[in-house]
């Protein structure tokens, strides 16, 4: 027997697997990964060999309006880290410039004051000035058009990143479900772009599209509009990092904003790519606490089940969800409806003008229960559980024995996956 543990809020579950059964243990080399400087001193180093791009304290030189663009709460980026070297640079050549941190919020809501001291610590949230962008225009003319996106959507982003006359941009790089890999690009879309066009960049097009996956930039079209909406805002820098499993820093890359979120995508490519083994029943994980708290996060590690569950089979998806669904939104589109393939119907009639709210984390939820059965072991209660067209379970042993009587086959093969957001499956249709 095999004992796997899996994380599950701020607990690990330890299951035994038979061996006869096992297909595979798919796991990270991320979280194993030693750095060979401290945190501080690696984005330092970064920023002396940058990438594509002169350094940063070079690109500085005569600016008068210098914007960076910084992660909000929702992003685990290690702001105290980050940005401090990357201030001194531009003072160091530039005294003078005015720098404002424009942190973005996407769609989400603006950060407390608590959350942003935090986040940046109270040294520069007392020194420098920071402006929280809203995706929202009220009609104070906060928002500017750069044109239309790829995917047809006006791009309009935050009025201070188009005023400035250098833009910047701070983040961390990790896989993404339907964007491929986070960082680079993502800073100003989603990230300082109007809520229209986030929408339709979601849209249920380019969600539906085979390269929208996990680890996949070449001919991701939510890629490519995030990509054009970064070189017509002009940015010109980026900082980012790779974090591992206790969020600290284990890398860093800097320069140009295409060329150096390449470099960092590989980086991470190199450690959290495995090769699929495919099998009838799949146990994945969202890495447990602070990813799990909710249904709506936990759609990220069904994804890398759904890579390499069979057709047909049975995905077992643990996530303490202590927190309920995640979202009213993205619960009702799911819940009101007990047909699975006419909700997919209607979201793939929408226009990418018509994007709702959430619609792409029920869209993706809904291709993954239209492949394999879903049982959910979690806290959150069974019939919220069920409106979501899954199975509340409540043991990893229940689980298991329900997975081999849904498949009518007590020798089902077994692919356990102990943190299913930290890699990037490949090898396996889906």
């Amino acid at each position: 027997m095999a004992v796997v543990q899996f994380p599950y809020g701020k607990e690990k579950l330890a299951f035994d697997l038979p061996d006869a059964r096992l297909k595979g243990v798919l796991v990270s080399k991320l979280h194993d990964y030693t750095a060979d400087a401290a945190e501080e001193s690696l984005v330092r180093e970064a920023l002396k060999h940058p990438v594509g791009s002169p350094t940063l304290s070079a690109l500085a030189k005569g600016k008068k309006n210098i914007v960076i663009i910084a992660s909000d709460h929702t992003r685990p980026v290690p702001s105290k880290v980050i940005l401090p070297p990357m201030l001194e640079e531009i003072r160091r050549s530039n005294p003078q410039a005015r720098v404002t941190l424009l942190v973005a919020t996407g769609c989400h809501r603006a950060p407390t004051k608590q959350e942003l001291e935090e986040k940046f610590g109270s040294e520069i949230t007392e020194r420098e000035n920071i402006v929280i962008h809203c995706c929202d225009d009220d009609g104070r003319g906060n928002l500017v058009s750069l044109g239309t996106l790829p995917s047809g959507e006006e791009l309009r982003i935050n009025r201070l990143a188009c005023e400035a006359d250098l833009l910047l941009a701070e983040g961390f790089i990790e896989p993404h479900f339907f964007a491929g890999y986070s960082g680079g690009r993502k800073s100003v879309l989603p990230g300082i772009a109007a809520r229209s066009s986030v929408l339709g960049n979601h849209c249920s097009e380019f969600i539906a599209h085979q390269r929208a996956r996990t680890g996949v930039l070449e001919g991701n079209p939510i890629h490519q509009d995030m990509l054009w909406a970064a070189k017509e805002a002009k940015l010109a820098f980026i900082v980012n990092v790779v974090l591992n499993a206790e969020k600290k820093v284990i890398y860093a890359v800097a320069g140009d904003a295409q060329q150096a979120h390449e470099r960092g995508c590989a980086f991470l490519s190199s450690l959290c790519r495995v090769s699929a083994a495919p099998a009838d029943i799949v146990i994945s994980t969202n890495g447990g606490y602070p990813l799990d708290q909710n249904i709506y996060q936990a759609v990220k590690g069904m994804t890398a089940a759904e890579a390499t569950v069979k057709e047909g089979g049975v995905i077992i998806m643990l996530a303490r969800s202590q927190d309920g669904h995640g979202g009213e939104r993205f619960f009702h589109q799911l819940a009101d409806e007990p047909n699975l393939d006419k909700t997919m119907a209607l979201f793939l009639s929408r226009d990418r003008s018509q994007t709702e709210a959430d619609q792409w984390q029920s869209q993706i939820l809904l291709r993954v229960l239209r492949r394999a059965t879903v049982l959910y072991l979690s806290d959150a209660p069974d019939d919220l559980v069920r409106g979501l067209h899954m199975r509340p379970v409540h043991s990893l042993a229940e689980a298991l024995e329900c997975a081999q009587s849904i498949l009518h086959n007590p020798d089902a093969t077994i692919t356990a996956i102990p943190d299913g957001v930290s890699v990037i499956v490949d090898g396996a249709e889906t």
